[in-house]
């Protein structure tokens, strides 16, 4: 037998096997309980039963008889890990809810998942005081429910799972690409096309671990790709919308900094200075204004579609702006059309 952890991120795991030649006819569920450390069986046959483990490309339940030969695979949501977890009665926008799954609009500045140096204050708090009769919150692991997340300070759709089988199938349609996301996000400069694609592996930077890095060449990082489309041109800033078709950490952000378009008021990848427009102190006085409009990058994940796990419905929602990216846009749209007038 080998294993060949083939693709791991934070909210799912993805394993492949290979079985032996003289391997004896054992149900699938105790075979990957054998090899599976610290994965208990109910979570493997949930995975099954969610179609998430297949054998020779097919999906099977947890009493298949695994044979010398056959290929294994199993995407898993994301292991348990116990933290002592505190629900607070937090305020959360909840667009959509029923009995598998929730969509939240979360604000800038509110971390997702508790971690180190933000352990309360987070959306899974709040989802646990929201969702405290709910056993999927109440069982301790640090990120219940979660198949996928935003960074602190984007704001926008996320989708949290209520129940393991929802979890489970939520969490094979981000790893299989099948959901549809777009971002709107304020970036500098005057983008070259109206349309286009970046591609770019991204992995951690080498030379500072908090950021990511685009790795043009070579096989480093994973593979990302992002399509973007320019909504409004303001002069010195583009109001672009986003496609990803992968869901790398901080894709979006890094992608544009490589295209060296970095996010409006970006930290971590030097949106957070000048860097387009006039020497004017009134000019420099105005930006700084805007700046202070939002907690951070101007990025905003604006659609959200996927199946519905129990009805295989097609779902799509929809968030506006929040009101800090809003009047962001008006200043702009203000300043350049002064400008315009001025010069005319």
């Amino acid at each position: 037998m080998t294993l060949d952890p083939t693709d791991h991120n934070e909210l799912y795991e993805h394993f492949k096997f290979l079985a032996d030649p003289g391997q004896t006819h054992l149900r699938i569920d105790k075979f990957l309980f054998n090899k599976l450390e610290g994965t208990s069986r109910n979570r493997i046959q949930s995975a099954a039963r969610a179609g998430n483990i297949l054998v020779n490309t097919l999906p099977v339940k947890p009493n298949y008889r695994v044979k010398p030969g056959d290929t294994i695979t199993i995407v898993l949501p994301h292991p348990p890990r116990k933290i002592e977890l505190i629900p607070e009665d937090i305020p959360i926008e909840v667009v959509y809810e029923d009995d598998d799954l929730l969509v939240v609009n979360k604000i800038a500045g509110m971390v997702v998942h508790p971690g180190y140096g933000n352990y309360t204050g987070t959306l899974i708090n709040a989802l646990m005081f929201h969702l405290k009769d709910n056993p999927l919150f109440s069982s301790g692991e640090e990120r219940p429910g979660l198949v996928h997340r935003i960074d602190k300070n984007t704001s926008g759709l996320l989708v949290v799972a209520k129940n393991e089988l929802a979890l489970n199938k939520l969490a094979s349609q981000f790893f299989h690409r099948s959901t549809k996301r777009t971002y709107s996000a304020l970036v500098w400069g005057d983008m070259k096309t109206d349309e286009g694609t970046v591609e770019g592996h991204i992995g951690r930077n080498p030379k500072d671990r908090k950021q990511m890095y685009v790795f043009a060449e070579g096989d480093q990082g994973k593979a990302a790709i992002t399509h973007y489309r320019v909504i409004e041109r303001l002069g010195y800033v583009n109001l672009v919308e986003c496609k990803l078709e992968t869901g790398r950490t901080h894709q979006i952000r890094v992608h544009f900094q490589y295209l060296s378009h970095p996010l409006f008021n970006d930290p971590e990848y030097g949106g957070n200075r000048i860097l387009k427009g006039t020497t004017f102190t009134k000019y420099k006085q105005f930006v700084q204004n805007c700046f202070e409009l939002i907690p951070g990058q101007a990025l905003h994940a604006r659609t959200l579609g996927f199946q519905h796990p129990s009805t295989d419905k097609e779902l799509l929602f929809e968030a506006p702006l929040p009101p800090g990216f809003q009047h962001l846009m008006e200043k702009w749209r203000s300043y350049i059309q002064g400008r315009t007038e001025n010069q005319a």
